[in-house]
Order: structure tokens, then C-alpha cells, then sequence
């Protein structure tokens, strides 16, 4: 139990509320745990439980929903988020206490079976923390830190599989990864996301114009409520790619040329012409337009969003880019996920600053596209583009933009996050939905000669560098450059806003 009593704090041994909290700050601030966000936030969020009183109702399905924006038929059972992360979370404390921890005078421990931490003084000041010693539930006890604005972690080794299909329904069905994705797109993990064509529409509780979160001690919140600005209903875009489907399943790309419906059949000659393997078109037989898939990356960008989002009161409508409207740039701030490779509207709206997507090969595209950077600056190189093993070819690192610009109406702004691969893409998310991100990205906007007005959002171009295991297991994310984007009026102010076509 925790020693609550001013009167007795010190007399008992327990650890007071304030010790347990310094001790939760040094775990998030070390070196152990620094490169962990989610991790750090899944700390966080389930410690803030306590103190805010919702610990006895604290279960799987909650935190499921809750931390990592479940939806409500969300269902433990065959999605085991909850239990990998907790797992995950459990690891990293042992890690911690193996390393940066070990002379710590509180042991914070998440036991078996249950899913809030606990604290236990350590006896004899100095001797460091022994693991084996400190097994008495009676004597831990659980506190808290500040609430989080989202938790969002890969499984481990024993159920990636699991991880990598987050369960978005529609029609009862749970997303699944599809392999034949990975090899004809190369670009990384993708998962059917004909579930998110239903669309997460509605409009907020709260007036547009209420959005009061822009003075908030929470640097995520008042960056993105700076973002909104009056708008209570912003767009997520996600890239729908087309492909085409011949009758073995089997897709092939289709970049250029006139698309028709899902489903509808392919002429033979615009296949061969406009497809990436116009030869290997030439023997597939019947072709289908599909474009029912979109990245993992984006997917589970999506979540995040939508999870900080909602802690802010805010519900955004998630469509496929191709679904976007003029309608929908004039009346919401929109948020655009992925390259221009991938997303039409990203390829159709997105500002040209200093950092530009480029492609050498548009019918070869397997991680050879690259960040190109017009004007580097000291310590930054000119070209930025995805990085292998040498000896397995396994992705180990990817980069992504973070692209804040003007809409096409003046109180309207889009926002761009995009990666060269499907893992850039969750990168650029996890930093800016994070706050040692925003934190990190504030105080580069602050430096000399990038300085805006308080109450401005500010628009600018991020590079953002992730790490990444297992060639799709997102690290961490850290900045490499921020530039600002030149003064900007509203695209398409005073006339129509622009169309997005098909491409």
C-alpha cells in the first residue's frame, strides 16, 4: 500500500506519492526508456489510471479502447494488443533495473496477472534494487503520472503477427496482412482497409469554436489544436493505391491511366500500357481494378490520430484519399498520410519547400525513391533515402516528412505525413502525436531565424529519421531538420479548390 498521511510519511516506509512519482520520471527519462515513446506513454497511461481513480475498472478492453484506440467491438480474445504491450512494458522495466535503475530507492514492477504498476520501497539505501527480495504484493503499490494522448507499441517476437493486423472492423471481419501486397507493392506491409471505407464520420461534441486546447500545459494537444483552429470535424486521408487484381489474387501495380469502380474489369491494352510489369501483365489473363488496401504504417497512424483526437473531443472523418473533396478542403483541416508515390492527394496538394519526394524509377520502385533536400544546411545531407542491412537487405532505417501548410481557404490547413515506406509514414505519426516530439519540433521552430508568432501555426517541413526492426517494427523517431516553408497564401484562395483526379 502507498503511505498517503502527511502525518506519517516517513514513519511508515512506504513509498509516499511524490517519491513514486520521481520514481516514474527517472524511468521515463532514461536511457533505457528513452527511445520507447509508446512505451513511455503506455507507462504513463496506465499509472495515471490509479490516481485518476479508474483503476478498479481497468481491463483489458479498456485500456484496448482507451490506449490504443480500439474500436468498440474490440474484442481481447482474437486481439492480443493489450497482452503483448503489457508483456513489452514489463521487459523494459527489467531492462531498466538491470541497467539505469539498479541503485534505485524504488523498485516499480507490473505483476503477472495484472496490468497497473506497483512500488516498493527498497531497503538498505544504497545496496541498489534485488529483484529477488521485493515479491510481497502487500507492500507495492501503484501511483501515477500524467495522462497520455495516445499508446501505440509493436508485439514482440512471439506475436508479431497478431500486432501487425489491428483489428478495424467491418462487416464483423478483422483486419488481415496480405503477403502478395508486400511482394508486388515493395513497399512494405500492407493490410486489406476496406473496413475504413465505412468511414469514421460524425462531428464533435464540442463547437468548432470552442477549441480552447491551444493554452494547454500539453504541448501535443496545443500544437494540434493550433492545428484545427475552430474545426471540430478534420479529415484523415489514407492513400488507396490501385492495383490490379487478376482471378489467382494475385496484384499488380497500375500508377498511371484512367481507373474505373473496384472490381470492374481492366482493359488488356490499359493494363500493359500503364502497369509497372507491363510484360507480366501481358500473362496474367482477366484483370480487375482493386484498390482495397492501403499500409500498415498508415493504419496504425490512423489509430494514433484518432486516439489523440478523441481525448481532445475532437472526431475526425477517415476516408480514402480519393474520397477527398474540394468540399471537405474547404470546410476541414485535413490531414494527408503517406508518400505522393501512394496518395494522390498528397501528390496533388502537397507545398514543394525544401524537401521534395522524388522517384528515379517510377516502374521500379522497391525502396529506391528518396527525400530530396534542395537547400541543405550544415550537417545535413542532400539526399535522404531508406537504409539496409548489408548483409541481409532487411530495412533498418526509413525517413519521412512532417509538411504543415496553408489549405486552400485562409483558416484551413493541411497537414502531410508521409514516409518513403509505409514505416516512414507511422514515424512521422508516433513523433508528431508524442511529446518529446512536439517538444523537440517547438524548440527547433524556436531557434533563430525560425521564430513565429505564439498563436500561429507555424508551417514548415520536418525530416524525420525511424529506426526500425525487423524491417517493420517502428523503433522510435527522432527529427534531423526543420524547415520553414516560405509565406504562403490559401491554395486556390478566391477560386475553386482544386480537383482530386484520379491518377
Amino acid at each position: 500500500m502507498i503511505d498517503t498521511d502527511p502525518a506519517t510519511i516517513g514513519d511508515t516506509g512506504l513509498p509516499t506519492p511524490d517519491q513514486c512519482q520521481q520514481q516514474v520520471q527517472r524511468i521515463l527519462k532514461s536511457a533505457t526508456f528513452r527511445n520507447a515513446l509508446t512505451l513511455q506513454q503506455l507507462f504513463q497511461f496506465l499509472a495515471a489510471r490509479v490516481f485518476e481513480g479508474g483503476a478498479e475498472g481497468l481491463k483489458e478492453y479498456t485500456i484496448g479502447v482507451e490506449a490504443f484506440g480500439r474500436p468498440q467491438d474490440f474484442d481481447p480474445r482474437t486481439d492480443t494488443i493489450v497482452r503483448v504491450q503489457i508483456h513489452r512494458l514489463r521487459q523494459k522495466l527489467t531492462e531498466y533495473y538491470d541497467a539505469d535503475g539498479s541503485r534505485d530507492p524504488i523498485l516499480v514492477e507490473i505483476p503477472k496477472g495484472h496490468y497497473l504498476p506497483s512500488f516498493e520501497a527498497v531497503t538498505g539505501s544504497g545496496k541498489g534494487v534485488n529483484r529477488d527480495s521485493t515479491r510481497d504484493l502487500d507492500s507495492r503499490v501503484p501511483t501515477t503520472t500524467p495522462h497520455v494522448e495516445f499508446n501505440i507499441e509493436r508485439a514482440g517476437s512471439d506475436a508479431a503477427q497478431e500486432q501487425r493486423s489491428p483489428s478495424w472492423p467491418l462487416l464483423g471481419r478483422t483486419a488481415i496482412v496480405v503477403a502478395a501486397v508486400i511482394v508486388v507493392f515493395a513497399m512494405g506491409f500492407f493490410v486489406r482497409d476496406k473496413q475504413l471505407r465505412s468511414g469514421s464520420t460524425g462531428v464533435s461534441t464540442i463547437a468548432g469554436s470552442q477549441l480552447t486546447l491551444g493554452n494547454s500545459a500539453d504541448p501535443v494537444k496545443a500544437f494540434w489544436a493550433s492545428f484545427l483552429g475552430n474545426d471540430s470535424a478534420p479529415v484523415i486521408a489514407y492513400p488507396d493505391a490501385v492495383f490490379l487484381l487478376d482471378d489467382s489474387n494475385d496484384l499488380f501495380r497500375f500508377r498511371r491511366g484512367a481507373s474505373d469502380d473496384r472490381g470492374a474489369i481492366v482493359d488488356s491494352h490499359l493494363a500493359q500500357q500503364f502497369a509497372s510489369n507491363p510484360s507480366l501483365v501481358a500473362k496474367a489473363g482477366q484483370l480487375y481494378y482493386e484498390n482495397g488496401y492501403t499500409g500498415t504504417g498508415e493504419l496504425q497512424s490512423i489509430g494514433m490520430l484518432s486516439s489523440m483526437f478523441g481525448q481532445m473531443g475532437v472526431k475526425a472523418t477517415v476516408k480514402p484519399s480519393r474520397d477527398v473533396t474540394p468540399e471537405d478542403l474547404r470546410q476541414h483541416n485535413v490531414i494527408l498520410l503517406g508518400s505522393p508515390f501512394q496518395n494522390v492527394a498528397v501528390a496533388q496538394l502537397i507545398t514543394m519547400g525544401d524537401f521534395n519526394f522524388k522517384n528515379p524509377d517510377s516502374r521500379h520502385e522497391q525502396w529506391r525513391a528518396q527525400i530530396m533536400n534542395l537547400h541543405p544546411r550544415e550537417n545535413e545531407a542532400a539526399t535522404y533515402g531508406t537504409e539496409r542491412d548489408p548483409n541481409t537487405q532487411a530495412l533498418r532505417t526509413d525517413y519521412s516528412l512532417i509538411t504543415i501548410q496553408s489549405g486552400v481557404i485562409p483558416g484551413r490547413n493541411i497537414a502531410v505525413l508521409g514516409g518513403l515506406d509505409t514505416t516512414g509514414t507511422e514515424g512521422a505519426t508516433l513523433f508528431a502525436t508524442s511529446r518529446p516530439g512536439i517538444e523537440e519540433l517547438s524548440k527547433a521552430l524556436a531557434a533563430p531565424g525560425t521564430s513565429v508568432a505564439k498563436s500561429e501555426m507555424p508551417f514548415f517541413q520536418a525530416l524525420i529519421r525511424v529506426r526500425l526492426e525487423k524491417g517493420y517494427d517502428v523503433l522510435g523517431a527522432t527529427l534531423v531538420a526543420v524547415h520553414k516553408l516560405p509565406p504562403q497564401n490559401p491554395r486556390g484562395a478566391g477560386n475553386a479548390a482544386p480537383q482530386i483526379a484520379p491518377q
